[in-house]
């Protein structure tokens, strides 16, 4: 039975591995240190949680009637965007991965979701850019 001591090198080697376990614990320590180091928060009591969610939602207006419209154009753009994206990767991953013959169908899905992304972007330039 060979020992590891009779191997050549091993204690050479089993010196490495532990400079190696040393270093990798300083650098743990090195990393996880200024976490502690950071300054503890203030105690705050739940009132004081709660009024400042109370002065949170007062601040925040109401969105007009036109806003609801704008928001819900860019909802009605959105939606069958994204269903024309899962339907032209479908597609795709389906020529590429099955070999099935749709390549006319993915084009197509593949020209209208560029298109309604573009007017998408553009709706949404213009109508939210300025805020």
């Amino acid at each position: 039975m060979l020992l590891s001591s009779q191997i050549p090198g091993a204690a050479r080697a089993r010196s490495l591995l532990r400079r190696l376990a040393t270093l990798v614990l300083l650098a743990a320590a090195a990393i996880v240190a200024p976490a502690y180091a950071a300054e503890q928060p203030a105690e705050t009591s739940g009132a004081q949680v709660l009024q400042s969610f109370e002065r949170a939602a007062a601040a925040t207006p109401q969105p007009d009637a036109n806003d609801r419209t704008r928001r819900w154009v860019m909802f009605a753009l959105g939606a069958p965007l994204l269903i024309l994206l899962l339907i032209t990767g479908s597609l795709g991953i389906a020529m590429g991965v099955y070999g099935k013959q749709v390549y006319l169908a993915h084009m197509v899905c593949a020209g209208l979701s560029v298109t309604l992304a573009i007017v998408h972007a553009i709706v949404g330039l213009v109508w939210f850019r300025p805020f």
